[in-house]
C-alpha cells in the first residue's frame, strides 16, 4: 500500500470499525459501480459503503460464485472505493483461493473492510482462512480491518434440522471472532428468538445479518444487539425493478414516472 492510500485507510477502518461496534446499528445499502456508490453516499445519514459480489458480476455478465475474474473484482472495486471519502467493505466471497493474498490487493484499491465467505469449509480450514486474512490486513498496516466472516451454514443447510443448523453456525461464528474477525456474518431469514440466540453466543454488536423481505425491524434488531445489516444483490434488484417497470410502463403507452430525480 502506498503511503498516501495508508494515511487515508487508516481512519477509515477505525470508523468502519467504530461504526459495527457502536450500540447504534449500522445499516449498509450495497452498491455495485461508482454511481451507485455516489447515489448512496450522497443520502444523508450514510456512514459506510459496501460492494455486493452477485451485482458486481451481474453487471458485468458473469454469474455469481467466483465467476468474474479477481482483477475485475478488484478493478471494480477500486472505482467504488475511490467514488467515495465513507469507509468502504468489499464483499470477497470466499476469497477467490487464497483469501490472505486477495485481501492484501483489496486493500490496495482502497477498502478497509471485506466479506469472506467460509462456503462451509472444514472448520479448522475456514478458520485459518481468517486467520490469514486478518494476518495479511496487519502487515498492510491496518491492524482494525473489519473482516466480516460470513458462514453459509443456513445458506447451504438444505431440509438439515434448524437447531443442528444454528449450533453449527453459532460454533463457526465463534470460531472466526477467536481468530481475529470482528463481526460475523449469518445470512439467513431469522425470527427473534434465532436473532436473539445468536447475539448471546457472540456478544453485542458481533453479528451482521442481511435484510430480506420479511426480516425482523431495523429499530428491534438495533434493540437486540445486532452490529449490521446490509442488503447484499437485494439493492441492486430494487433499481433493477424499477428499470423494468419504467419499460413496462412505455411499452403500455405511458413515460417516465413525475418523482425521477436526477442522481447522475
Amino acid at each position: 500500500m502506498t503511503e498516501e492510500l495508508h494515511a487515508s485507510s487508516e481512519p477509515k477502518t477505525a470508523e468502519l470499525l467504530r461504526l459495527h461496534s457502536d450500540p447504534t446499528l449500522l445499516t449498509v445499502v450495497n452498491v455495485w459501480d461508482s454511481i451507485s456508490a455516489q447515489v448512496v453516499a450522497d443520502v444523508p445519514g450514510t456512514s459506510a459503503l459496501a460492494t455486493a459480489s452477485h451485482s458486481i458480476a451481474a453487471s458485468r455478465g458473469y454469474e455469481d460464485g467466483e465467476k468474474i475474474p479477481l482483477a475485475e473484482m478488484l478493478e471494480e472495486v477500486g472505482r467504488i472505493a475511490s467514488a467515495t471519502t465513507l469507509p468502504v467493505s468489499a464483499d470477497l466471497e470466499g476469497g477467490y483461493g487464497d483469501a490472505a493474498e486477495t485481501i492484501r490487493r483489496a486493500i490496495g484499491v482502497g477498502v478497509v473492510g471485506a466479506n469472506l465467505e467460509d462456503q462451509m469449509k472444514p472448520l479448522d480450514e475456514a478458520v485459518r482462512q481468517v486467520e490469514a486474512a486478518m494476518d495479511a490486513a496487519e502487515r498492510e498496516g491496518l491492524r482494525d480491518f473489519v473482516l466480516n466472516a460470513r458462514t453459509d451454514a443456513f445458506v447451504k443447510a438444505g431440509d438439515r434440522d434448524p437447531g443442528e443448523v444454528m449450533a453449527e453456525a453459532i460454533q463457526r461464528g465463534q470460531a472466526y471472532l477467536a481468530a481475529g474477525a470482528p463481526v460475523v456474518f449469518v445470512p439467513g431469514l431469522f425470527d427473534e428468538k434465532q436473532v436473539t440466540e445468536m447475539v448471546e453466543a457472540f456478544g453485542p454488536q458481533r453479528l451482521t445479518l442481511i435484510g430480506l423481505p420479511g426480516s425482523l425491524p431495523l429499530e428491534r434488531l438495533e434493540q437486540l444487539g445486532v452490529a449490521r445489516v446490509s442488503y447484499g444483490p437485494l439493492s441492486q434488484r430494487v433499481a433493477l425493478t424499477a428499470l423494468a417497470e419504467l419499460t413496462e410502463e412505455v411499452l403500455r403507452g405511458g413515460g417516465v414516472p413525475d418523482n425521477v430525480r436526477p442522481l447522475n
